[in-house]
């Protein structure tokens, strides 16, 4: 099946369908999930997975072969922009290597097995999780307790993607937390949600300056992971999946930010 998978943009479009909330996420989700650049239709034999579709992420998924590039952050984004400059040139980088390109946002980050939130969760060995974090309607994190009274500097090393320290790390409450709750990304004002539910630790892609008064004076630990480093294990989860059930070559390109 490696060898000769026929899989088409089209054949891995209902795959990812059949798992994320792809047409769910509609009225509550800027970005075009699902295809946003499709390839001539030909097969696919290796996707590439990333957080961003910026134009090193494309250029080595297509120096690796692959035909799809499955990314949490695509290009476009809820309204219709200008194929020129910047985006002209991700456009054209993917239309000459044949590389389709999907993007799935927020339906990545709520789902309860794959997503971003629901594998950070594991990593902190969370129990009795459940969802948190309301952002249009929808509850995209989760939050849990812990097996055993936590510090902020482990739950920080557990969470860590290849070692990489957090962009920040804020010890405002307890020692030891006993819950915790995350929501991955640019979420900092869900701590708001944390301290009125009673969570020890909150952790985040980013701390945000109209919270950190808020987190200080309520006594809420903050971790931010990082926006893209607290992303990359849903594209990391769904990859799994695709190389376990399609038995479909797969590779993840790492191109960190620092954010």
């Amino acid at each position: 099946m490696g060898k000769n998978p026929g899989f088409t943009s089209a054949k891995l479009d209902l795959f990812f369908r059949s798992f994320l909330d792809i047409d769910g996420f509609k009225s509550a989700d800027d970005s075009l999930n699902g295809i946003q650049v499709d390839n001539d239709g030909g097969e696919i034999s290796k996707i590439a997975f990333a957080v961003d579709a910026n134009l090193e992420t494309i250029e080595r998924a297509a120096a690796s072969g692959s035909g799809l590039l499955f990314v949490h952050h695509g290009i476009f984004w809820g309204k219709p922009v200008a194929v020129n400059g910047i985006m002209r040139r991700r456009v054209k980088a993917l239309l000459d290597a044949n590389i389709c390109l999907y993007g799935v946002h927020l339906p990545l980050d709520q789902h309860p097995e794959l997503g971003n939130n629901a594998a950070l969760a594991r990593l902190l060995g969370l129990e009795s999780v459940e969802p948190f974090g309301e952002y249009h309607g929808k509850k995209l994190g989760f939050k849990g307790v812990f097996p055993k009274p936590t510090s902020i500097d482990e739950a920080a090393r557990k969470i860590a993607f290849e070692g990489r320290a957090p962009n920040g790390v804020y010890p405002f409450g307890k020692d030891e937390n006993l819950s915790c709750a995350v929501v991955s990304g640019g979420a900092a004002s869900n701590s708001l949600d944390a301290i009125s539910e009673g969570v020890d630790l909150f952790i985040s892609g980013e701390m945000g300056h109209s919270v950190y008064s808020y987190c200080l004076e309520a006594g809420l630990n903050m971790i931010a992971g990082g926006h893209h480093s607290t992303e990359v294990w849903g594209p990391r989860e769904v990859m799994r999946k695709c190389a376990q059930e399609l038995s479909i070559a797969v590779e993840f390109i790492d191109v960190p930010t620092g954010l």
